[in-house]
């Protein structure tokens, strides 16, 4: 029990009672409803067992005969529990169907892919990103949720419900974010070895601060080290990742065109910064063991000129 509580502590934990989002909010509401309702019903039975232990400590025995057909029986154990579970299922289909309508509503529509196991996001001026989810704040953005194998399940506790990703069919969800900040997702359906190790966060600007993002996500990569551009089109870099604007274009690992932009490595990880890039370069099975990424084979100073050239990708 003390480890659980322990494992409550990290700071970096999302939390449902920390909504920082009008859907988020709505699925707080309901979950404190469910458990004052939790609860009475468990304080009420504790109450029984008490008064049922007393009652066995007396010597008198008073022999009744029972009667299934007393009102209170009928009341406690039929008519309670199904107003009780009616009402709750009633004021579930009201959120569930809010929620859904205002999702309807949104002017913008991102694509998540999941992949073992990592995300990419498609965003509608042709920028792709990987792990990192920019949002504009104050205003519902669509989700459309595709597989690129398994099942897996998007889930951002401060922001949204979950919902699966599943193999060959779409499904929608919508985000919105109160206030800029930065919001931890996970993966919440077992997927494979890492399943652990398949986070994102959800980036949420002010509007006119997202424009500009995503207008400068869509543009080719910057101006890189030449000798760092050549390390990475001649090594096995570029037979799964594509940077815009060069040669690489395979779409096996994530597009990192803008990797220098992005906070973390390794579906969110690790941070990004040189000693984790060239761990993840050179024996990406230390972090993530069972990733589809094999170590890449690089002389000192090939490492270090494809280190400064991808740093450079903002």
């Amino acid at each position: 029990m003390c480890l659980l509580a322990l494992a409550a502590c990290d700071g970096d934990a999302p939390s449902i009672l920390e909504p920082r989002g009008p859907a988020a909010s709505r699925v707080e509401s309901l979950w404190w409803l469910l458990l004052w309702i939790a609860t009475a019903v468990f304080l009420v039975v504790v109450g029984f067992l008490l008064v049922a232990v007393l009652r066995s400590r007396r010597r008198v025995i008073v022999e009744r005969e029972v009667s299934w057909g007393d009102p209170f029986i009928i009341f406690a154990g039929v008519v309670l529990p199904a107003v009780i579970l009616i009402g709750v299922f009633i004021v579930a289909l009201r959120d569930m169907s809010d929620l859904s309508e205002r999702g309807r509503t949104a002017d913008i529509t991102l694509e998540v892919v999941s992949h073992d196991w990592w995300w990419e996001i498609r965003y509608p001026n042709g920028a792709i990103s990987a792990n990192e989810i920019h949002i504009p704040t104050g205003e519902p953005v669509r989700m459309k949720l595709l597989s690129a194998d398994v099942i897996h399940s998007f889930w951002v506790p401060q922001l949204q419900g979950k919902i699966d990703h599943v193999t060959g069919r779409e499904n929608y969800l919508w985000l919105e974010a109160d206030e800029p900040g930065r919001y931890r997702g996970q993966c919440a359906e077992f997927c494979g070895l890492q399943h652990a190790k398949m986070a994102f966060y959800v980036v949420a600007e002010e509007p006119d601060v997202f424009e500009e993002w995503m207008g400068g996500e869509a543009e080719d990569a910057a101006t890189a080290p030449v000798d760092g551009g050549e390390v990475f089109l001649n090594s096995t870099c570029a037979g799964c990742h594509a940077i815009r604007g060069t040669e690489a274009t395979a779409t096996v690992g994530p597009d990192l065109t803008h990797l220098g932009d992005r906070e973390t490595l390794f579906s969110g990880i690790i941070p990004n910064d040189r000693d984790n890039l060239e761990r993840v370069i050179t024996d990406p099975q230390s972090i993530k063991p069972g990733v589809a990424m094999p170590p890449t084979d690089l002389t000192d100073d090939e490492l270090a000129v494809l280190l400064d050239y991808l740093e450079g990708l903002d």
